[in-house]
Formats: C-alpha cells, structure tokens, sequence
C-alpha cells in the first residue's frame, strides 16, 4: 500500500514545477491580475492557465474545447468545471497524483494551443516569428 501511495507522491505537480512549465512555452507572460494570490499565465495577452499559491495538492483551472471539457470530467475524477470560470469553456484540474505530469502538461499545452488559436491572425503571425 505504502510502495502505490509513493508512486502517487511522485505523479503530483507542485506550484514550482507547474510554473517553470507554463514560463517555459514560447512568450507566456506571468501576472497577478487578482492579486497575490491568483497567478495567471497568458500569451499575447489571453489568460490559457490560472492557479492558486495555497492549495494542496495543485489545482489549476485551463481552457478546453466544451465537448473535450465534458469526456475529461467523465473519465477523470481530477477533472471538475472550471471554478469560478465559464464551466463550458475551463476545466480546473487537481494535480492530486491521480493522472501523470505528463498528462497534466498535455492538458496545459492544449489550453496555450487553444488560446492561440483564438487570437487574430496577425498575433498568431508574430507569436510565429518570435525566437
């Protein structure tokens, strides 16, 4: 039991790692819009990842296409409607060990992707152009 709780401890994300991913995806932008205690990741200026300092385990809200919002919170308990978001269009997710960094980071990059794909053609250009 010990061995499988262990394995549970070493799938979470923390805040830090959650952070130096999120900075590490091309011209992401780190704010604190609502004060101290909500930090929120943006590209060109469109918010793609919002988080807490304080909970634990990690929860963060992240955007997802409505019918791929609804297939995750079926199949994946970590998975709820974005809190204090628009439930169709976020998702927040807990980072409680249940899924793999990896599959965190998938979701992550699928919002980032999402919000890209909403911003007019010309941002979309010179996000492109960006090193």
């Amino acid at each position: 039991m010990k061995q499988t709780y262990r394995r549970k401890e070493e799938r979470k994300m923390n805040i830090e790692e959650l952070r130096n991913f999120c900075i590490s995806l091309k011209a992401v932008e780190e704010t604190l819009p609502f004060g101290p205690e909500t930090l929120v990741f943006k590209i060109m200026g469109k918010a793609f990842l919002l988080t807490g300092f304080d909970a634990n385990p990690v929860e963060f809200n992240v955007k997802c296409e409505p019918e791929k919002a609804i297939e995750l919170r079926d199949r994946y308990s970590c998975v709820l409607p974005g809190y204090h978001m628009n439930k169709k269009h976020w998702n927040t997710i807990i980072a409680d060990g249940s899924v793999t960094s990896k599959q965190l980071k998938e979701w992550i990059v699928d919002s980032y992707n999402l919000v890209i794909s909403g911003l007019p053609k010309i941002q979309q250009k010179k996000l492109t152009e960006m090193k």
